[in-house]
């Protein structure tokens, strides 16, 4: 079995910070990042600074002090969770996280910090079932794939390992787990990979989200499975005789595209806000298009309203490719969420439409 240290990445009080954390074994993921944000105020931002200070004993204290007055606030909880993480408390942390999961069964991030103590003590299959958790939650969160492609790693390095404890002259396992120790202890893509491990799937009864503020808005919303199907928003008509326009001109053009797709989503115009989509958009986790559809529907429609405000907007265009990447907050009757959002966008005639989405980046 390898000896090499593994970090996961974990979500973190700080909500706009990532932060590595080794975890006994032979991963390479991701520890810290806040619950993809709710909005912030003094109290807060002043726990994260005695985080990063290394006052421990005080953050704890203030956490405590604010929980006191608000003990259903799911962001102070989350810190607190973070805090007892920091200062060795696992157990502790454990089941604040788990508390979490359980009141607030939409944000993903708990999921994640709990694989992440699972997997400081080796506890890979409990670690495997949080991230899947925490990606049926929301199928866009890059941190959780990463990390569950390192557990599932680690999984593997164990069972080759056995294999070759139960027949030392196995000649396909050796080679298997030279590649996945070589892979860790470089950080780098190794030059080939594994033969393919079959691992469990998410189940699909879960409702997936396309981001993180949508998944914490609707965590009652239908499963893709179980929701009406939704007719798939017809291809935008694109003139084949469009002249592109100069590169000052297309970042303008994205931006306000990215504008256009915000006010969509928060005036609830279903036809405008998928139409924003490319035809060729696939959604993440497996999610057929007509399904995504159905659930961003059952997401969207029976909020009273919504507010999606986009801020330091940046964009890169190389041709008829773009990306967007900017801060969003989202808000409704029922939550105040914030995060960072990448989307990939395609320019189709005199339109710039999303071809991926996700947030975290």
């Amino acid at each position: 079995m390898s000896t090499s240290m593994i970090s996961l990445h974990s979500s973190t009080g700080s909500l706009h910070s990532l932060r590595r954390l080794p975890v006994a074994a032979a991963l390479v993921a991701a520890l810290w990042t806040p619950i993809a944000a709710f909005a912030q105020t003094d109290a807060y931002a002043e726990i994260n600074r005695l985080l990063r200070a290394g006052q421990i004993s005080e953050a704890l204290g203030k956490v405590d002090q604010h929980l006191a007055a608000k003990p259903n606030d799911p962001q102070m909880r989350f810190l607190k969770g973070v805090v007892q993480t920091e200062s060795g408390k696992t157990a502790d942390a454990v089941a604040t996280f788990t508390k979490l999961t359980e009141d607030y069964p939409e944000l993903p991030e708990p999921y994640n910090n709990l694989a992440v103590l699972y997997a400081s003590q080796s506890q890979f299959d409990k670690a495997r079932a949080a991230l899947e958790m925490a990606i049926r939650t929301n199928p866009s969160y890059a941190t959780a794939h990463e990390n569950l492609g390192d557990v599932y790693a680690k999984l593997a390095s164990q069972a080759y390992s056995k294999a070759l404890q139960l027949d030392a002259a196995q000649t396909g396992a050796a080679p298997k787990l030279n590649l996945i120790r070589s892979l860790f202890a470089t950080g780098q893509p190794a030059a080939a990979a594994p033969a393919p491990v079959s691992v469990a799937k998410a189940p699909a009864s879960a409702p997936p989200a396309n981001e993180a503020p949508a998944a914490a808005e609707a965590s009652k919303a239908p499963a893709p499975s179980a929701a009406a199907e939704a007719p798939k928003t017809p291809a935008p008509s694109t003139p084949a005789t469009a002249t592109p326009p100069v590169a000052d001109n297309a970042s303008e053009a994205v931006k306000a595209a990215v504008a256009s797709w915000a006010r969509a989503w928060s005036s609830k115009d279903m036809q405008a806000y998928l139409g924003a989509y490319a035809p060729e958009f696939t959604p993440t986790g497996g999610q057929s298009r007509r399904s995504w559809e159905s659930s961003r529907r059952a997401r969207i429609e029976p909020r009273k309203n919504i507010q999606v405000s986009i801020n330091n907007l940046t964009v890169k265009v190389e041709g008829d490719q773009a990306s967007a990447r900017f801060h969003q907050t989202y808000r409704s009757d029922q939550i105040n969420v914030s995060s960072r959002k990448v989307l990939d966008m395609v320019r189709h005639g005199e339109r710039w439409l999303i071809v991926r989405e996700s947030t975290g980046s």
